[in-house]
């Protein structure tokens, strides 16, 4: 017969037990992601809460502090497979177009359109990867039928400088591990922000017509991460690669999988008996894709 002492002390270890074991399958295995914009509509909506798949894409230890923005230093797992076009992935916000970083850590929700090595090119709302027509999502939609005409450019548009829009883009080669990008003054706008976030700082200027890396005269450079080209099933209102750029793969988290949660998030949590009301049924267990 066990004491209330000893009774304790098994509740403290299994808690304890329970707690690591929580934190190793959120860290490992599965991560939970809230969608917060419409971006990805109507494929996954606003209120939807997400189980994410963070083993196939090689797992990491957490990389902040649980509610914080603070960075972590962080190890990652081999992955068993890289994002493949089509896919729809969790990842860390890489920060607006000219930042070197974001502000916040944010996790995103967006389609895989082009991988590493790809070029893609926009033509009247029309996607083409290396010169083929892209598959369109299955719920994919569009708030302005009319696209913006190519030689409109848009001022926010990535690359900066590009003369493009977001219904007329490219074409453009998405950089992968490897690649020597010839730099000169014509496109080191281009190219500016992606070089900087690889050193972590800023690292690029120009004088005198000359390139600068590291106060370094270059004439070129090679590029040590792949990228990904992100962009929403809400094609007209959705903030992506397009306006921001490019998705390295250290900041991917993982593979959506699942929606395990759904209500409506236009009622607070000061109002949380007409909040649990609003409960999406028919969402939960749907599988993303």
């Amino acid at each position: 017969m066990k004491t209330p002492k000893q009774k304790s002390i098994d509740f403290i270890k299994n808690l304890l037990f329970a707690l690591v074991a929580a934190l190793l399958i959120k860290s490992f295995l599965i991560e939970t992601s809230r969608v917060p914009t419409g971006s990805m509509e109507t494929t996954i909506k606003v209120g939807d809460f997400l189980f994410v798949n963070k083993f196939i894409y090689g797992a990491s230890s957490p990389r902040n502090i649980p509610f914080t923005d603070v960075a972590l230093p962080y190890f990652q797992l081999p992955a068993f497979k890289t994002p493949e076009k089509g896919e729809i992935v969790v990842f860390e916000y890489p920060g607006d177009r000219d930042d070197l970083h974001s502000n916040a850590i944010t996790n995103y929700v967006k389609r895989c359109i082009a991988t590493p090595g790809d070029t893609i090119q926009i033509i009247d709302k029309v996607v083409f990867i290396n010169s083929v027509e892209a598959p369109i999502p299955t719920h994919i939609q569009y708030s302005n039928p009319y696209p913006r005409p190519a030689g409109v450019s848009h001022p926010y548009i990535f690359p900066k400088g590009s003369g493009w829009n977001e219904d007329n883009y490219g074409p453009y080669a998405i950089p992968k591990k490897g690649d020597i990008i010839d730099l000169h003054i014509g496109n080191i706008e281009w190219w500016r922000t992606i070089i900087d976030r690889e050193f972590g700082r800023r690292v690029v200027s120009k004088r005198d017509g000359k390139i600068f890396i590291d106060e370094k005269e270059v004439t070129s450079y090679e590029i040590k991460k792949d990228y990904y080209f992100m962009m929403g099933d809400n094609r007209d209102d959705s903030a992506d690669s397009r306006f921001w750029g490019l998705v390295p793969h250290d900041l991917i988290v993982g593979e959506a999988l699942m929606i395990y949660w759904s209500w409506d998030p236009s009622y607070s949590f000061a109002e949380i008996f007409k909040l649990v009301g609003s409960t999406r049924i028919s969402r939960i267990a749907k599988i993303v894709r």
